[in-house]
């Protein structure tokens, strides 16, 4: 990859990423540092990335990232988020709220996959290429997913009631 085509990722996805990780950590500052550092893996990595492969390699570090950053430093603790207790206006817990810690009780690659899918777009090919798993196995994850968090909101929707 050269300099133009590098630019041309960073203009293309840079935002993406943002979002992703964003969505993932729920802190912007990590989120911005996410990226730049995985830009940084892409220009140090250029010469063996293929420009047409960028946007996966770029998700996959970042995944990576998000992921070690967090079993390293404890950024995002389960325990921590689970027992999160959601936003409270007008003694209403608002869905939104709700909808976070439900993702946040999910396992990283069901988190990572549902949140790829449901909120960024992409087909089942490119999660398996981002995380390194065949089609199947994305589906499986996803639906796992799906359900863990309809569960989840349905016993909390019995509290609530």
């Amino acid at each position: 990859m050269n300099r133009k085509q590098y630019n041309i990722v960073v203009r293309e996805y840079s935002e993406r990423i943002f979002r992703y990780a964003f969505k993932w950590s729920k802190n912007e500052e990590f989120s911005k540092d996410i990226v730049q550092e995985a830009f940084e893996k892409l220009w140090n990595n250029r010469k063996k990335v293929e420009f047409k492969k960028a946007k996966s390699w770029l998700f996959t570090t970042a995944h990576n990232l998000l992921v070690n950053y967090s079993k390293k430093k404890k950024m995002i603790s389960r325990e921590d988020l689970v027992y999160q207790e959601p936003s409270i206006r007008d003694n209403k817990y608002e869905l939104q709220d709700l909808i976070e810690v439900a993702l946040n009780t999910l396992p990283d690659i069901q988190r990572s996959i549902l949140l790829l899918r449901d909120s960024e777009g992409y087909d089942y090919k490119e999660i398996g290429n981002v995380l390194n798993l065949n089609e199947s196995q994305v589906k499986v994850y996803l639906l796992r997913a799906r359900k863990k968090v309809k569960n989840y909101l349905k016993d909390l929707a019995v509290l609530v009631a």
